[in-house]
């Protein structure tokens, strides 16, 4: 029941990793030469992610032959993907972060490691050194003409490879990103695209005039100077010394927990991400405090993809973020006297409140305002995006999983390595010493 990883073997710091090339790789054909709107959303998430996706030897698809191909995809896909061989520019006269397509290229970089896949070890298991398995900027150009996208395949000795990919997160939010993936495989594959990407960002533009129309304590107001907001982080780091574990839920607790919720409010929407959302709100609030603060009020806030909820809904091909913010907020006295069905609940709400209404209205909060996401913590779910579902023309990645960075404020969920025949989830937690005694020691209390 709910287990730990904590004996793991020393994590290998360095993949001893040597770029072969870096280049830049330009649209197969002629693209149109505009400038593309960015919503409010993709604004605020201005920032670059690194995923990295691990795949095993394959005897019809060496590493040359793997790089090739994905070069090639590549070109290809900057084609119905022209933003991502764009750069991210300032429109002066609007005041607004825009992408200007203008095939500059997106980066592609081939690298080798003096390492086995096995030899690296548990690939579920963060390791810090999987950054260098992707490359954040490419040295060799300026600031302001940085890549949205660069890929790295790197091969390891075994014959099985790597392919990083950095991206701006204004390119793409995760369902995107995977069909993103999934057209970038059937390209490689010599297939026409998966998916037709719909890049039209104005159908989340905010309404003329906006109309903030409920509160919003999800949304914080910060005083960034007009130009800035690329500068901004959502949650800032702090110095501080963390502990970092991962806690597992196999499918049978996750199937306990839902049971537990179902003992409640019939009405209550009982889904497996938002019973593991309690549980660790449960575990992460009542850490923090001794005991004696338990009117102290506790906010956990998750992504709600809202391509659904709005009206219309959105083309679920939309390439942009169709994310927001939604939020649970209770006591901490609430989070330990309360029934879990009933917490349950509260996460449910959180989700229910994303209505057409609200998302729209919170789009034009962000027209009014230069803000984030606020809470106590962040729960960053990669459990269910299914990039290890992804076919590529030599199989599906073995594993595929973000480059973290540890922060006490966002606690992340990754899926199993076998995540297509398993559906447990791995959790990982960062923070002090003794509020990671106390996490863990609920967090098997709360699983009894």
């Amino acid at each position: 029941m709910g287990t730990v990883c904590q004996d793991l073997p020393p994590l290998i710091q360095d993949l001893k990793v040597t770029v072969q090339s870096s280049s830049l790789v330009f649209p197969s054909s002629e693209t149109e030469r505009r400038s593309m709107f960015l919503s409010n959303i993709d604004k605020v998430l201005s920032f670059n992610v690194q995923t990295v996706h691990f795949f095993e030897a394959h005897p019809d698809f060496p590493p040359t032959t793997v790089v090739k191909k994905l070069e090639t995809a590549l070109q290809k896909v900057l084609v119905p993907y022209d933003f991502l061989a764009g750069r991210l520019k300032m429109n002066p006269k609007l005041d607004r972060l825009e992408v200007e397509c203008n095939g500059a290229g997106a980066g592609f970089v081939v690298a080798s490691s003096e390492f086995t896949l096995d030899e690296i070890g548990d690939l579920v298991y963060p390791n810090p050194a999987f950054q260098q398995l992707t490359v954040m900027t490419m040295d060799n150009l300026a600031p302001d003409d940085q890549p949205l996208c660069i890929l790295q395949v790197t091969s390891f000795k075994c014959g099985g490879f790597a392919m990083g990919v950095t991206n701006n997160h204004a390119t793409f939010d995760g369902l995107s990103f995977k069909m993103f993936l999934e057209n970038l495989a059937s390209l490689a594959a010599d297939k026409p695209l998966a998916i037709t990407p719909c890049n039209d960002r104005q159908l989340l533009a905010a309404r003329s005039p906006p109309r903030v129309e409920f509160p919003h304590p999800e949304l914080l107001k910060l005083k960034i100077p007009i130009g800035d907001e690329s500068t901004a982080l959502v949650f800032e780091a702090i110095s501080e010394e963390l502990d970092f574990k991962i806690f597992r839920l196999t499918t049978e607790d996750i199937n306990n927990l839902k049971a537990k919720a179902k003992s409640g409010d019939a009405k209550t929407r009982v889904t497996g991400f938002n019973v593991v959302t309690t549980h660790i709100w449960r575990c992460k609030a009542l850490s923090r405090d001794s005991g004696d603060d338990l009117d102290r009020l506790s906010t956990v806030l998750y992504a709600v993809d809202i391509r659904p909820r709005l009206v219309p809904p959105l083309p679920p091909s939309y390439t942009g973020n169709a994310v927001l913010t939604a939020y649970a907020t209770t006591s901490c006295r609430d989070l330990q006297e309360q029934p879990f069905s009933r917490l349950v609940g509260m996460v449910s709400e959180g989700a229910n409140r994303m209505t057409d209404e609200y998302a729209r209205s919170a789009i034009d909060w962000g027209e009014l305002y230069k803000g984030f996401p606020h809470g106590e913590f962040l729960i960053s779910s990669w459990w269910r995006l299914g990039f290890a579902e992804v076919e590529y023309p030599w199989g599906k990645a073995k594993y595929s999983c973000p480059v973290v960075y540890h922060r006490k404020d966002i606690i992340l969920l990754f899926p199993d390595i076998d995540a297509v025949n398993n559906n447990g989830v791995n959790i990982l937690v960062a923070l002090p010493s003794k509020e990671m005694e106390k996490f863990q020691t609920l967090f098997h209390k709360f699983l009894a």
